[in-house]
C-alpha cells in the first residue's frame, strides 16, 4: 500500500463510523413511518426539499443552526479534559434571561452599547452556572453528567420564576414574559439575507475553539489531561484549571446561544425559550466527535432536520415532533456505534517494527565477533 494512504487511511473511520449510524438511523426511522402509515422515501424527500430545497428553506436551516453551533461548544470544549457536560439547556435559559436584565439595566444607552452588554452578561452568567460543574468535580469528586442536568432543572425553575414574578412584564397576559429588550436593540441581519447574525456568532466561536485546543499550548495541554487525569497531575499540568478555563468557555457559548435566541426571535425571554436547542447541541456535538470545526456542517444538518418538521406536517399530516424522532434515533446510533471503533482491520495504523536488539560486546571484541558468537552453535558442555 502507498505510504500516503497508508498515513490517511486510518482518519477515514469515523466517517465510516457515523456513515453506519446513520444509515441504521433512517433504517429504523423507515420502521416507525411504515407503523404510522407514511412512505419512507417520499418523507425522506421532503425532508431534504424542507431543508435545504429553497432559498427560504436554506436561510431557516441556517437560522435554526445558529444556536445548535453554540449549545454544541458547551459540551465540546469540556470534553477536551474527559468531561461530559449536558447541562447546556439551563446555561441558554440563564443566558437569555441576562441578556433580558443587561437590556434593562442599559436601556437608554446606543443599541451598540446594550448589544454588547446584552452578550457580556449572558455569556458570563451562562459560564458561570456550568463552571459550577467543572468545581463540584474537582473540588467534591460529584459526576459532571448528573450534576449538569439536575443543575438545568435548577436553571429552569429559577428561570420560570423570575419570568412568572419579578421580571414579567404586566401587559404579558395569557404567556407570561419578561420586559421586551426594544426593537432598537435587536440583532440585525446578515446583509442580503433574512439570517441574523446570531450565525457568525456562531462560526466565529467555533473557529475560535479551534485554535484554542488544537494550535496553543493551552489546547495541548488539555488534552493530556484529558487523556490521563493521573499523569497529567505527575507532570504538573494544572488540572483544575484547565477544567475551569474550559467549563467557564462552554457554558459562555451556550449562554451567547440564549442572548441570540432572545435579541433575534423571541425579543423577551419566556417559556418559548425552553425549546430543547441545547439538548439539539448535544447531539451535535456527539455527531461532530467533540470537534469544533465539525460542529459547524453538522449544526447545519441537524437545523435542516428541525426546519423541516413543518413541511412533514403539512405534506403528510405528521406531527411536527417527527423530526424529534428521527434525532432520538440518530442519537442512539451514533452512541451505539462508537464500538465499532478499532474493529475494522484495514484501517487500523500500522504499528512501526519492534527495533533491533543490540549485539552484545565480548570482552575487548568487536560488535562483527560478538554477531559471531550469537550465530554460532549453543555449546552443550558443562560449565
Amino acid at each position: 500500500m502507498h505510504p500516503a494512504v497508508r498515513k490517511w487511511l486510518p482518519r477515514t473511520e469515523p466517517f465510516i463510523v457515523e456513515g453506519i449510524a446513520l444509515a441504521g438511523s433512517l433504517c429504523v426511522f423507515s420502521v416507525f413511518l411504515l407503523a404510522v402509515g407514511s412512505q419512507p422515501l417520499g418523507v425522506f424527500g421532503d425532508m431534504l426539499d424542507g431543508a435545504f430545497g429553497s432559498s427560504f428553506s436554506i436561510q431557516n436551516t441556517l437560522t435554526r443552526a445558529a444556536p445548535l453551533m453554540l449549545t454544541a461548544l458547551c459540551t465540546v470544549l469540556p470534553a477536551r479534559v474527559g468531561l461530559v457536560v449536558i447541562g447546556n439547556e439551563g446555561a441558554l435559559l440563564l443566558g437569555g434571561l441576562g441578556a433580558v436584565v443587561a437590556a434593562r439595566v442599559t436601556a437608554g444607552l446606543p443599541p451598540e452599547a446594550v448589544m454588547l452588554a446584552m452578550l457580556l452578561v449572558g455569556g458570563l452568567t451562562g459560564g458561570l452556572w456550568i463552571t459550577t460543574c467543572g468545581l463540584l468535580r474537582q473540588k467534591r469528586g460529584v459526576n459532571e453528567t448528573i450534576s449538569s442536568l439536575l443543575l438545568y432543572y435548577i436553571a429552569l425553575a429559577v428561570f420560570l420564576w423570575l419570568v412568572e414574578g419579578p421580571l414579567r412584564d404586566p401587559s404579558s397576559l395569557n404567556k407570561p414574559a419578561t420586559y421586551p429588550v426594544g426593537q432598537d436593540n435587536m440583532l440585525a441581519s446578515i446583509p442580503g439575507t433574512d439570517v441574523h447574525l446570531g450565525l457568525l456568532f456562531g462560526v466565529a466561536a467555533c473557529v475560535l475553539s479551534y485554535v484554542l485546543t488544537h494550535h496553543t499550548t493551552f489546547g495541548f495541554g488539555s488534552r493530556v489531561a484529558g487523556g490521563n487525569s493521573r499523569t497529567a497531575l505527575m507532570m504538573g499540568l494544572p488540572l483544575s484549571r484547565y477544567v475551569i478555563v474550559l467549563c467557564m468557555l462552554g457554558g459562555a457559548a451556550a449562554g451567547l446561544a440564549g442572548v441570540v435566541e432572545v435579541s433575534a426571535i423571541h425579543e423577551t425571554a419566556n417559556a418559548s425559550l425552553n425549546a430543547g436547542l441545547g439538548f439539539a447541541g448535544i447531539l451535535v456535538a456527539f455527531v461532530a466527535r467533540q470537534h469544533p470545526l465539525a460542529v459547524i456542517p453538522v449544526a447545519i444538518l441537524i437545523g435542516g432536520i428541525e426546519a423541516s418538521g413543518g413541511l412533514l406536517q403539512r405534506r403528510h399530516d405528521l406531527p411536527d415532533a417527527t423530526v424529534d424522532v428521527f434525532q432520538g434515533i440518530l442519537f442512539v446510533m451514533i452512541l451505539g456505534c462508537e464500538t465499532l471503533f478499532g474493529k475494522f482491520p484495514g484501517l487500523r495504523p500500522e504499528a512501526p517494527p519492534p527495533p533491533k536488539p543490540a549485539a552484545p560486546r565480548g570482552a575487548g571484541g568487536t560488535p562483527e565477533h560478538s554477531e559471531a558468537l550469537l550465530s554460532s552453535e549453543p555449546s552443550t558442555g558443562l560449565v
